[in-house]
C-alpha cells in the first residue's frame, strides 16, 4: 500500500487500521473456506473510498473453518500495534454474522463506549466493513447460511498495556477500530504548521471570520447539522491554542470553535491542546462542573465511575442536572477562550453530543450564530 499524505511539506505515507485488518482476513478466510482455493492477498474498499490490498498470511485451514491474518501496516504514524498480525477464523453456522473477540482482543467494563459492557471491544465501524465483506463473498459463492467470526491479536493484551485501553474500562486486550479504514500520518509539528498555514490561506483571500473545528466530528455537525458555511473552516485538529495566536495574527476578528464535548470539555481546564497525550481531565471538569451545579454525591461517584463525556452525560440527565451542569461549562470553556485572544476579537464557541437519542448542542456562547455570516439556507439553530 502506497497512499501518501502531504503533512507540512513532508510526504507521509498511511497505513491501514486494525479494523481494516480484520475486514480483509475475514474476507480472506471466508472466500478460502467457501471455495476452498488458497488466497494470497485482498482487496477492500474502506469508508474513507480508499481500496486497500492486503496481503494474507498464516493461513490454517481445518474442517469447516479457515484462520489467517494481515499484518498491521500503520505507515509513518506512530502506533502500538504496528507490525502486529490481526487474525480472523472463520466457520458456517446456520444463519446471520456473528462477530466476537479471541486472543488479545479488549472486553469493555465500563459504559459509554462504541460497544456495551461486557461485549468485545471490536467498534461499529469494523462491524459493519466485515459485514459488508461477508455480504460480498456470500453473493459471489452463492451461499445462504450464516458465519460467526472470530478475531484474535497475538501479543493484543501485552500490548494493550501501554495504551490508555485500561483506564477507559477496556480489558484484556486491544481494540478494533478506525472511521475510515485508513491511519494518516500524525505527525504532530507538522500537522500543526500545517493547520498555521491554511489559516493564513484563508487570510488571504481577506477573511475576517473564521470557523475552527477540532476534529471531523465538528466539522460534519457544524455542516450537516448547523448548515454553516464551510468556506470559512480550517480543522484544526486538537491545536486549538496554537490555532487561535495564528488567527490573532492573521488578523481575524471573529472566531467561532464548534467542537464535540470529548474535546472541549478540556477547555474547561484551560487545555488548550486536546490531545490524549497531553492530559485527560474530561470526566474531573465534569464532576466539578455537576458539584456546582448540584449534584448528589452518589451522582458525582456515579460519574467518576464512568470513562467518557456521553457517559457522564447520561448520567446527568438522568439527574436532571445536565442542564446546569452544560451552563458551568459553558462558563469555563469562554474563560478559557477570553483569555486566549485579545479584547478586540470576538471569539465564541458551540459544543455539542452526537450521542444516539441526544445530538445536538449542549451549551453555547450568547454570540455564536453571529460569528459566520454566510449560513446555509434551510437550517435552524
Amino acid at each position: 500500500m502506497e497512499i501518501l499524505k502531504n503533512v507540512g511539506g513532508k510526504m507521509l505515507r498511511c497505513g491501514y487500521t486494525t479494523g481494516s485488518c480484520a475486514t480483509a482476513a475475514t474476507k480472506a478466510a471466508l472466500a478460502m473456506l467457501l471455495s476452498g482455493d488458497r488466497i494470497s492477498e485482498v482487496l477492500i474498499h474502506t469508508p474513507a473510498g480508499i481500496d486497500v490490498t492486503a496481503e494474507i498470511l498464516n493461513t490454517t485451514v481445518k474442517p469447516g473453518s479457515v484462520k489467517c491474518a494481515v499484518r498491521k501496516d500503520s505507515g509513518d504514524d506512530p502506533d502500538a500495534t504496528r507490525d502486529m498480525l490481526v487474525y480472523s477464523e472463520v466457520t458456517l453456522c446456520n444463519e446471520g454474522v456473528h462477530i466476537k473477540g479471541g486472543e488479545g482482543i479488549g472486553k469493555v467494563t465500563k459504559p459509554g463506549l462504541d460497544q456495551p459492557v461486557g461485549e468485545y471491544a471490536i467498534n461499529s465501524t469494523p462491524r459493519q466493513m466485515i459485514n459488508q465483506v461477508v455480504q460480498e463473498v456470500s453473493e459471489k459463492f452463492h451461499y445462504t447460511g450464516g458465519v460467526t467470526v472470530e478475531l484474535s491479536i497475538p501479543g493484543g493484551e501485552m500490548v494493550a498495556l501501554k495504551t490508555f485501553n485500561p483506564r477507559m474500562g477496556i480489558v484484556g486486550g486491544l481494540s478494533v477500530i478506525g472511521t475510515s479504514g485508513i491511519v494518516e500520518p500524525m505527525s504532530n509539528k507538522a500537522l500543526e504548521g500545517t493547520v498555521a498555514a491554511l489559516i493564513k490561506q484563508l487570510a488571504a483571500k481577506g477573511c475576517k471570520s473564521i470557523l475552527l473545528t477540532p476534529g471531523n466530528y465538528g466539522k460534519d455537525f457544524a455542516s450537516e447539522d448547523l448548515g454553516l458555511d464551510m468556506s470559512y473552516n480550517i480543522n484544526c485538529s486538537n491545536f486549538i491554542g496554537e490555532s487561535l495566536d495564528t488567527c490573532v495574527e492573521q488578523g481575524f476578528d471573529q472566531i467561532l470553535i464548534v467542537g464535540h464535548i470529548g474535546k472541549m470539555v478540556k477547555l474547561g481546564i484551560g487545555s488548550t491542546n486536546t490531545h490524549s497525550a497531553m492530559g485527560d481531565g474530561r470526566i474531573e471538569c465534569l464532576i466539578r462542573c455537576a458539584l456546582q451545579g448540584g449534584a448528589s454525591l452518589d451522582t458525582l461517584k456515579r460519574i467518576d465511575q464512568v470513562t467518557t463525556t456521553d457517559g457522564a452525560l447520561e448520567i446527568l440527565r438522568e439527574e436532571g442536572i445536565c442542564e446546569n451542569t452544560m451552563d458551568i461549562l459553558g462558563e469555563k470553556i469562554m474563560d478559557t477562550l477570553r483569555r486566549r485572544v485579545p479584547e478586540n476579537v470576538e471569539i465564541g464557541y458551540i459544543c455539542f453530543t452526537k450521542a444516539e437519542g441526544y445530538r445536538g448542542i449542549l451549551c453555547r456562547s450568547e454570540n455564536a450564530f453571529s460569528l459566520i455570516p454566510c449560513r446555509t439556507p434551510g437550517k435552524t439553530e
